[in-house]
């Protein structure tokens, strides 16, 4: 027996989801789900990574204010601050669940695998659907050395019960430094092993050599030029053997060095569904090499950065297509974070991009460690770097390093998507003094 549906989407994550609700009105739509509901973001990503960061930022914010009205940097109480997290990620999968069934979408839970262009199986059923959508998202790699089976995940981090007392991470990305900053501001040995003498590699070196030196200063030791060969268990914890002469024993690793597409068991030969080592291939309207199947979210072989909120504008996207949309997909200004201490923003036309074009492009650097609203917070140092737009004078890109660069990236998204100009901002009138109050500045 074949159950059918409209529409199958594979993935219960932010980008599936999106999708799936915006179908339920006009389609009998199915979820199928073979992890916990909710995807990773709120359930072991971006959303308890952040509930663990507030007591960083909490204790960074104290740090910064030693001598100028507070005395006493606190704690951070490890069991207490998981238990916070835990509040909050324990509730995702059960109302994820409810919140679909209270849409009238059909839910499975279960290992999903093409068996036909147009078909699944789950467990011993089989269902067909007119379209597909697939929200799998990503999955942490584990470089393949000896004594793999000892490195952990950021999934593990984020349920760690204790903090380990040494910890090694193994990349500089976003998840490693991250991690590495939540872990040594709750009290740990922090050590980075990176294979070059680069950090987030998107980002402008200035910039990422300044986060480097606050680590550094903050606790935690880079291992530049070095790469992991070998984790040997023993008596006192993990053994790292690389591939310089760093002797290194701690009490856990964590590969961080990269996720991959999570398409392990869908078996898409079947459905004719082509996927590089990237993820899967799209066209500008999202579909596949077969045209009724979709793919969004971090899935996908993509350009874009793969963020939760582009997730969900693909599936509300693909949601729209699938009901008469016929316009190609257009990304909106799509802002970036490294929550770290302190942060790094990004959005818009790339540094490098600005560089390498003096004639299109006009920059404009500025040290704002001393402007009234990043000195009242005591900030050690703080940058904004503006890109302009020669011919038309109008904000293109942005660069925030500062412990609120989230705040101010943001505000900046908004002038750069409405296209407002110094003379139109000047007419509006937001709190002050506040981070906002000084946005002219930047234009």
């Amino acid at each position: 027996m074949v159950t059918e549906f409209d529409t199958i989407v594979i993935g219960a994550g932010p980008g599936g989801l999106a999708a799936a609700y915006a179908l339920a009105q006009q389609q009998r739509v199915l979820v199928v789900e073979n992890d916990l509901w909710g995807g990773t973001c709120p359930n072991r990503g971006c959303d308890p990574k952040k509930m663990l960061y507030s007591a960083v930022e909490t204790r960074d914010q104290a740090s910064h204010l030693q001598h100028d009205g507070l005395s006493g940097i606190p704690e951070i109480n490890w069991p207490e601050l998981m238990a916070f997290k835990n509040a909050y990620t324990n509730k995702v999968p059960a109302g994820t669940l409810a919140g679909l069934k209270a849409a009238n979408i059909t839910t499975v839970h279960g290992q999903p695998r093409f068996i036909g262009a147009d078909q699944i199986s789950v467990a011993a059923t089989t269902y067909r659907a007119a379209n597909f959508i697939i929200a799998t998202g990503q999955t942490p790699v584990i470089p393949q050395i000896e004594g793999q089976q000892y490195l952990q995940t950021s999934t593990d981090f984020l349920a760690l019960p204790k903090l380990p007392a040494r910890i090694a991470f193994i990349g500089a990305g976003y998840v490693a430094l991250e991690l590495a900053n939540i872990a040594a501001s709750a009290g740990a040995e922090v050590h980075i092993l990176q294979h070059n003498q680069r950090l987030l590699r998107d980002f402008p070196e200035t910039d990422t050599r300044l986060l480097a030196t606050a680590l550094t200063a903050q606790g935690v030791t880079f291992h530049w030029d070095t790469e992991l060969r070998a984790v040997t268990e023993n008596a006192t914890g993990y053994s790292l053997t690389t591939n310089t002469s760093l002797q290194l024993t701690v009490d856990a690793v964590f590969a961080a060095s990269g996720r991959q597409a999570q398409l392990a068991g869908l078996n898409l030969a079947a459905a004719g569904v082509e996927a590089t080592a990237k993820g899967v291939t799209v066209n500008d309207h999202l579909q596949t090499t077969n045209t009724r199947i979709y793919a969004v979210g971090d899935v996908v072989a993509k350009a874009q950065p793969k963020l939760t909120p582009v997730a969900s504008l693909e599936g509300r996207y693909v949601a729209q297509v699938l009901l008469g949309k016929r316009e190609a997909l257009t990304y909106p200004l799509i802002p970036q974070v490294v929550y770290a201490s302190p942060q790094i923003a990004q959005v818009g036309v790339k540094l490098v991009t600005a560089q390498q074009a003096p004639t299109q492009y006009e920059i404009r650097e500025q040290d704002v460690t001393q402007w009234y609203t990043f000195n009242r917070i005591k900030e050690p140092t703080a940058r904004v770097t503006t890109i302009f737009e020669q011919a038309t004078h109008r904000l293109v890109g942005a660069i925030v390093y500062s412990s609120i660069a989230e705040e101010v990236i943001n505000y900046l998204t908004i002038l750069m998507t409405q296209h407002v100009t110094k003379a139109q901002l000047s007419q509006q009138i937001t709190a002050y003094p506040t981070p906002a109050s000084d946005l002219a500045y930047y234009l």
